[in-house]
């Protein structure tokens, strides 16, 4: 041969197992022998019996196939008891297949197909998340954001407005899958949504009784722009921090608020008095009609019964017009005399030249003097 004759590639002659060996030489090793002694060393590391070996030992090493059974059915049974995990109260399982969404589990112990066949995500669906829009809150204090405050209202003005938006998940699925980034797009998204209602409101509303208002619109549109995008994000509020004219005009804004109140107590005080003089006048003016209807009934109703009394007078004096006569006399008389000095004269004495004359007054007089 080619490598007897130099030597061969293993240096010196006679193949791989080194010299050819002479009488007397080193025999080349057993083959066997190797195998059966690997397979005794595999045997007392894996706890194996021992056996007695023949041929290649295939017969003899039973113990080694069942340790070797054993481990890989405990890796096995590790493997699939991977799969157990427990899902919090305040979580939701979402269960992936693959990398693609198979279910979604509630609270409580699970199990799932172990990784890699399946793996499990578990977002907290009950924490209130906050995002901060026109400031960010630092140590100690808060800084100010002004490209994302500064916002133009309806009548033309600048206001600083400074918001919070309080969240959490709703749907966990759409909130992994549906949005690549869903906390980046809440927050563009309301910031959009601010601006576009303090565009339609006057900036006197919008710092002033229009906060309200403005809150409940805001977290009404913002909820339901996040539903179209089937976010799988629940808005729990929206929180206006800050709704104040820039700090550059600030100072004659406030002496303009306080133009507006002193116009508006004015005018307050001017309905209070209008509110107090018109009933009061309305009260006297129906009092007057009143009266005067009174007194309209009241000379109705005497002039109707001087008339009805002058009826009956006429017919007694038509019946009895003498008796009717004196009786009128002596009513008039009645009527005239009382209270007045009186003097009686008697009636014709004939020859008699001088009026008898009684002074009843002076005799009342001295009779009441008398009593006394």
């Amino acid at each position: 041969m080619p490598w007897q004759q130099r030597g061969g590639p293993w240096g010196g002659g006679g193949g791989p197992w080194g010299p050819r060996p002479g009488p007397g030489g080193q025999q080349p090793p057993d083959l066997e022998e190797v195998v059966r002694k690997t397979q005794e060393r595999l045997r007392r590391i894996l706890g194996g019996g021992g056996g007695g070996g023949g041929g290649l030992g295939l017969g003899g090493g039973r113990g080694g196939r069942r340790g070797i059974l054993l481990v890989v059915l405990a890796v096995v049974l590790v493997w699939l008891a991977s799969g157990i995990y427990r899902v919090q109260p305040d979580e939701q399982g979402v269960v992936l297949r693959f990398g693609r969404l198979d279910r979604v589990t509630a609270p409580g112990l699970r199990y799932r197909l172990p990784w890699p066949i399946e793996t499990v995500v578990k977002p907290k669906v009950t924490r209130v998340n906050r995002i901060e829009v026109g400031f960010r809150s630092v140590a100690g204090g808060t800084r100010e954001v002004p490209e994302e405050a500064l916002m133009l209202t309806g009548d033309e003005n600048i206001v600083d407005i400074n918001f919070v938006v309080l969240w959490k998940i709703g749907n966990a699925a759409d909130y992994l899958f549906n949005i690549r980034d869903p906390e980046a797009t809440l927050k563009i998204v309301a910031e959009s949504v601010m601006r576009e209602i303090i565009g339609r409101t006057p900036i006197v509303e919008a710092t002033t009784e229009g906060r309200q208002r403005i809150e409940q619109q805001a977290a009404e549109q913002l909820q339901q722009l996040m539903n179209e995008y089937r976010a799988g994000i629940l808005i729990s509020a929206v929180q206006l921090q800050k709704s104040d004219p820039p700090a550059q005009v600030i100072d004659a804004f406030k002496d303009v608020q306080a133009a507006q109140a002193d116009r508006e107590r004015l005018q307050n005080e001017a309905e209070a008095y209008a509110n107090k003089v018109i009933p009061e006048a309305r009260g006297r003016a129906e009092r007057i009609l009143q009266e005067a209807e009174a007194y309209r009934q009241e000379v109705i109703a005497r002039a109707t019964g001087e008339a009805a009394r002058f009826e009956q007078v006429l017919k007694r004096y038509i019946a009895a017009r003498e008796i009717t006569l004196q009786r009128m006399y002596l009513e008039t008389m009645e009527e005239v005399l009382p209270g007045r000095p009186k003097v009686v004269v008697g009636g014709e004495s004939g020859a008699q030249p001088v009026l008898p004359y009684l002074p009843l007054p002076a005799l009342d007089g001295a009779k009441r003097e008398a009593g006394r």
